[in-house]
């Protein structure tokens, strides 16, 4: 999945980022595939759109991070996706 496809340079849309969940990453899970996540051309992200791209999955079932690509992420999205890791598996525990 591609999120520059959805967002554009700038991920900040939660809209877009339930989408992403409930529509892409949500069914392949339940099917046990890998998830890719794709964010090349993606230059920025919110917090609030990492965390509604992921969080609830992460702490429906923290396991579900193994079968979770994230894929061209420059320094700035891989940190915020790191930092909603850390917190969702630690309201997990």
């Amino acid at each position: 999945m591609r999120v520059f496809d959805l967002t554009g340079e700038f991920a900040g849309d939660k809209d877009a980022a339930a989408s992403i969940r409930d529509d892409y990453i949500r069914p392949a899970l339940a099917s046990k595939k890998q998830v890719t996540l794709d964010f090349r051309g993606v230059d920025l992200a919110t917090q609030s759109f990492i965390h509604a791209l992921i969080a609830g999955i992460v702490r429906e079932n923290s396991d579900h991070l193994e079968s979770i690509k994230f894929k061209n992420c420059n320094e700035n999205v891989r940190s915020l996706i790191e930092i909603v890791v850390e917190y969702a598996q630690d309201d997990f525990e």
